[in-house]
């Protein structure tokens, strides 16, 4: 499970409350200056220790249906208040350190659910931190302040829209960031800098803006950081990914080809499917990188699916964070806003190196056999059909056996060896995560010795535009250029719509979406759900009248009903209320 924190509860705790005992940071000499201009509330103490709790906690929480914790409620609770948000963020910028993986995630966590601020208290903050281009050039720089306050800005853009985020992106507080860029005095705050230009450019106007200040540089500070993008520096490497994409999505140079046109790809059969993934994942030009810089738990799936034999592939960690990387079938979704990813379903399995616990059907299973991981760290990923069982391993270093996958299919009688029930490789990431993956293009750095297995590369088969990882710009491009059929299904888009939800008699579905259906995504109207599980037949679906029912039940038509549930069942793994929910309409 990818979020560190559930639903909060009805009747939170006293933020002025006593907090559990957690060392407080102590504030250095470069930001004495902004504690002191925040007025005088709560004892800055208190908040830190709560940021702390917070961010102990966060490696710990593994239970999206669980209470939030409570430092993040008392948190949320101070932040209502003007004079509390300032704290808060203060407390923030002050206190996360640089060597915790999970510290600019735990930024983003606090802002998702605190009060939104105003452009006036954004404004506030930035006049009372002095950001411009003088602060980022200063001969005496506090990386881990200024890491933060790019980070805090990025979430403000995130939560701001329209006028309001283009009023907070003034001309100072663009120098500020664009300073880190050309200068690139130091990777981890070039990098939180970049992505807070990516979410200041999610509005038209500040993406134009933004655009046209590196337009007058007579280098553009990203063609030169995209160079570091196949780095050995893991920090540099996130900045010449993130640089990369930023050039093929945001801000475009006229001269410059766009990567999935200078990338070669004769060599690679096998990579994360550009056409099966959640919505705010990062994917390489090549296919076989990935990133997210979301607050939502984003997940991907391979193009080349087994189902039987032993197979192998390897995964180069370069964010030591919270990413999900293992086996997935077709059949498990993408439940990216509610932090659920791979592992957290009867049809994934996934290793979190970070957590040190194993996942499945959202359950953890901790892991004593290895360290957590680090960057630069190869993750060896095996699944064995014959045997049934699916192995990890940390730089060589094998974790137990997992059968439970196998098992709890077994007991749900599903044959995880037909081809629609294929394994993919797959990975769930958390905000500000990264890694790449090894599908046998390049040699593996700690293959399996005990068995013969194969690559997906090897026996992997692409065409040329299922090769091609496009911009996400051109991809929403050619999908509003793509004609859909008048009678198309209003989920999909791609099947004919041949179905009628009952009891609200919706039509627009097809019969793949219906069944996966518990309620009618129009007016949420719970679906019937009859013992036992019957199917109705409706004529002529298209016509907006009332379908009349057929007036014979022949044999052969009976038949072929049941013959086509059965399909649905096999292929979809229904249970008997989803089955039961399906209304087949045949023209």
């Amino acid at each position: 499970m990818g979020t560190c924190c559930g639903k909060i509860g009805p009747d939170p705790p006293d933020p002025y409350g006593p907090s559990q005992a957690v060392a407080v940071v102590a504030a250095g000499s470069s930001f004495t200056t902004e504690r002191s201009s925040v007025s005088k509330g709560l004892d800055p103490r208190v908040i830190d220790n709560l940021v702390l709790e917070l961010l102990n906690l966060i490696a710990s929480f593994v239970d999206n249906d669980e209470e939030s914790p409570v430092s993040l409620v008392k948190l949320h609770v101070i932040a209502e208040k003007e004079e509390g948000w300032f704290q808060v963020v203060t407390s923030m910028v002050n206190t996360i350190p640089l060597d915790n993986p999970l510290g600019p995630s735990a930024i983003s966590i606090v802002f998702d659910d605190c009060p939104l601020p105003s452009k006036e208290q954004v404004i506030k903050l930035q006049q009372m931190y002095g950001l411009s281009a003088m602060r980022a050039l200063s001969g005496d720089i506090n990386v881990q302040v200024e890491r933060n306050i790019c980070v805090v800005l990025g979430c403000v853009a995130d939560k701001l829209a329209g006028p309001n985020s283009v009023a907070v992106l003034t001309e100072e507080t663009l120098d500020y960031m664009l300073s880190f860029l050309m200068f690139r005095r130091e990777p981890r705050i070039v990098l939180f800098a970049l992505i807070a230009l990516e979410k200041f450019a999610h509005t038209t106007e500040n993406k134009l803006t933004i655009k046209a200040r590196l337009d007058q540089e007579e280098d553009n500070p990203l063609v030169f950081l995209e160079k570091f993008a196949n780095s050995q520096d893991w920090t540099w490497r996130q900045v010449g990914f993130c640089a990369r994409w930023a050039l093929d999505n945001l801000f475009t140079v006229p001269t410059r080809l766009l990567s999935y046109l200078a990338v070669d790809m004769t060599e690679i059969h096998a990579i994360m499917n550009s056409q099966d993934v959640s919505e705010y994942l990062k994917m390489s030009c090549d296919g076989l990188e990935a990133r997210c810089d979301s607050y939502s738990f984003e997940s991907v799936r391979c193009t080349f699916s087994v189902n039987t034999g032993a197979w192998y592939y390897e995964c180069t960690i370069i964010t030591p964070g919270v990413m999900q990387i293992g086996w997935a079938t077709k059949s498990s979704h993408f439940l990216n806003h509610e932090g659920y990813g791979i592992g957290d379903d009867l049809y994934s399995l996934s290793y979190d190196g970070c957590r040190k616990l194993l996942w499945h059907e959202a359950k953890p299973s901790p892991v004593y056999e290895v360290d957590g991981w680090r960057p630069g760290d190869i993750v060896g990923c095996l699944i064995d059909m014959e045997r049934e069982e699916a192995i990890f391993s940390l730089n060589g270093r094998r974790i137990r056996r997992c059968t439970n996958l196998f098992e709890t299919s077994r007991a749900n009688h599903i044959d995880l060896k037909q081809p629609s029930k294929g394994f993919f490789a797959a990975a769930s990431f958390m905000a500000f995560q990264q890694c790449r993956f090894n599908f046998g293009v390049e040699p593996f750095r700690f293959p399996p010795t005990d068995r013969e297995f194969k690559n997906f590369n090897d026996h992997g088969k692409l065409t040329d535009e299922e090769k091609t990882v496009l911009p996400r710009r051109l991809m929403l491009e050619k999908l509003r250029a793509t004609a859909t059929k008048e009678n198309a299904c209003s989920i999909c888009c791609d099947n004919e719509a041949t179905c009628m939800l009952l009891p609200c008699n919706h039509r627009g579905f097809c019969s793949l979406c219906t069944a996966q259906l518990k309620e009618c995504p129009i007016d949420i109207t719970f679906l019937e759900s009859p013992t036992p599980p019957t199917i109705r037949r409706i004529r002529n679906p298209p016509s907006p009248a009332l379908s009349t029912s057929s007036s014979a039940s022949t044999s052969s038509s009976s038949s072929m009903l049941d013959a086509f549930s059965l399909y649905l069942n096999t292929q979809l793994n229904l249970s008997r209320d989803n089955l039961a929910n399906v209304r087949y309409c045949l023209a």
